[in-house]
């Protein structure tokens, strides 16, 4: 509480209210979980998984639409599992390079009015429909053993600052996150560089090498093959005590 020019306090000011509140928003919670329960039974029989990020634009003339399928496919062959978004474009990709080999082809499917349908390369069994954008992002980082991020729009951004927020604060262990394409995320770096770490000091050095930029299917599945050649790191993220 502010003095005015008398000194004496304000009276205290009037809030904005809400004009209705639904009483069904008591039930929300119940949603949530369930939409929790129904991931954690469906998926944590699966196995290692990598998840794969990218546009619901790419067609599959699109050269990154072609190196995220080869990308499911030497995932599929090194063993994991692939989980995308389930939608098309880079989600289809990854998930038809996991099907068409014969890996586990996960789709986190999301209640969209627009872009969003599920692909037709997902496991049957494995296809997993939300309501809530936040669930389904748990769900993405508990099963991943690494993230490979091609190029896409905000949904794209959001999940990828996601899994680099909780490995920054420790949140989750420190795993691979790959950026495809350098074309399309050299401007970025650049600016986190320049912008967020050399001017504004937001981050620090460090920060970014919690990822890296590379050009190839071969590079990326690489990194994750040499992060777990020691035995013993493959576990779930968001451990509870």
């Amino acid at each position: 509480m502010s003095d005015n020019p008398n000194g004496l306090p304000h009276n205290k000011q009037a809030m904005k209210q809400w004009n209705k509140l639904k009483g069904e928003n008591s039930w929300t919670m119940f949603k949530v979980i369930s939409e929790f329960v129904d991931g954690f039974e469906r998926l944590n029989v699966i196995g290692p998984c990598v998840s794969i990020f990218g546009s619901a634009r790419t067609k599959p003339d699109n050269p990154y639409y072609k190196i995220a399928v080869d990308i499911g496919r030497r995932l599929t062959e090194e063993g994991w599992g692939v989980i995308t978004g389930g939608g098309p474009g880079i989600m289809e990709a990854g998930n038809k390079g996991a099907s068409l080999y014969g890996g586990v082809s996960v789709g986190l499917n999301i209640n969209l009015p627009h872009e969003q349908s599920f692909n037709e390369y997902i496991d049957a069994d494995k296809n997993i429909e939300y309501r809530y954008f936040f669930v389904r992002k748990v769900m993405f980082v508990k099963y991943a053993q690494a993230f490979v991020v091609l190029p896409g729009g905000f949904g794209t951004m959001d999940e990828l600052f996601e899994v680099l927020t909780l490995v920054q604060t420790q949140r989750i262990t420190k795993m691979p996150i790959i950026l495809v394409g350098s074309q399309f995320w050299s401007g970025l770096l650049a600016w986190m560089k320049s912008v967020m770490l050399e001017q504004m000091q937001n981050i620090n050095p460090d920060d970014l090498e919690l990822f890296s930029i590379v050009d190839s299917p071969e590079e990326a599945v690489g990194i994750i093959t040499e992060f777990y050649k020691e035995e013993g790191k493959l576990k779930p993220n968001y451990e509870l005590e």
